[in-house]
């Protein structure tokens, strides 16, 4: 197949590059400023931006699959504030899918996120439950994936834990509660990659995450251990901390806002693990342990390990 990868330069999108080309695919990334040294030799690259209908319409021509990976962090706040989340990820969205069935693309994958609702209690989770209703709506043959939050060189939620634990002493909203469940990117990508080349995961919507559910406390906690400290867990009650969160994405440089204070009172989980659907079993798969370096064998994440 000739796949074009909107966000292909990205944490995700470079990682399914470089799986798709091992395929047998040809594959092209298209982002505001494509940068081959980022990706695998092999992979073409175009430029356009998915707020741009005219920049980005002609690298749809003649693709067999398309896929949507352009999107903003959850964990941080947008530079030009949370409008971007409907810009980038609603609007974006509609541009690809008109592009797509503009160019007789027969494949879209559109990567979603857990609990995108267009009326979710976010701005991201609302742009990214419209973008859904855009791909569905479409006469593309589209399967919807949507991940939990992904972990691995290069993304931001380890780095996000350490913003919000400080060594030896780390005061959490609700005392680090909020559960997740994190994916490895390359155990992401395969799965990506296969919705791709079986009609049988036309028309599907998928909920994705890794191995084992942590909260954050327990991501707190290993992402301390693997740099050879400990910490202790100060629960923040939520109201406190959700002046607090508030008040700081109003500080120059504190990336955290209102919306990332509600993100933490509701769960990132699957209650059904699709991960069945690819063949795919969560012993086969990397858990955020694994990824730091240590041994979890009775540390944090044990109790709640075991994703349904």
């Amino acid at each position: 197949m000739d796949v074009l990868l909107a966000g292909g330069s990205g944490f995700i999108g470079s990682r399914l590059c470089a799986e798709l080309l091992d395929r047998g695919h040809d594959v092209t990334a298209l982002s505001r400023s494509p940068d081959d040294d980022a990706l695998p030799d092999g992979v073409e690259t175009a430029m356009g931006d998915v707020r741009a209908y005219d920049s980005i319409a002609d690298a749809f021509e003649q693709r067999d699959a398309a896929v949507n990976l352009v999107a903003l962090s959850p964990l941080f706040e947008p530079g030009g504030g949370n409008e971007m989340h409907d810009q980038v990820h609603r609007q974006g969205t509609e541009h690809c899918v008109e592009a797509a069935e503009a160019a007789g693309v027969s494949r879209f994958l559109q990567l979603s996120a857990l609990g995108a609702d267009p009326d979710g209690p976010t701005h991201y989770i609302r742009a990214k439950g419209r973008a859904e209703e855009a791909v569905r709506d479409s006469d593309l043959d589209w399967t919807v994936v949507r991940p939990s939050v992904v972990f691995g060189e290069g993304g931001q939620f380890v780095g996000f834990t350490r913003k919000l634990t400080p060594p030896v002493l780390a005061p959490l909203p609700g005392g680090g509660e909020t559960r997740f469940q994190p994916i490895h990117v390359a155990d992401l990508v395969g799965m990506l990659a296969d919705t791709l080349e079986t009609e049988a995961h036309v028309g599907e919507t998928y909920e994705i995450g890794g191995p084992e559910q942590l909260t954050l406390a327990d991501v707190a906690q290993l992402v301390r251990e693997a740099q050879g400290g400990s910490v202790h867990v100060v629960s923040v009650p939520m109201s406190l901390a959700g002046i607090g969160m508030t008040v700081g994405g109003l500080i120059p440089g504190v990336p955290f806002g209102p919306d990332q204070y509600r993100s933490l009172q509701f769960d990132n989980t699957t209650d059904d693990n699709d991960i069945d659907a690819f063949g795919v079993a969560p012993a086969e798969m990397t858990t955020l342990a694994d990824y730091l370096g240590i041994d979890d064998g009775n540390g944090a994440g044990e109790a709640t390990a075991g994703a349904a």
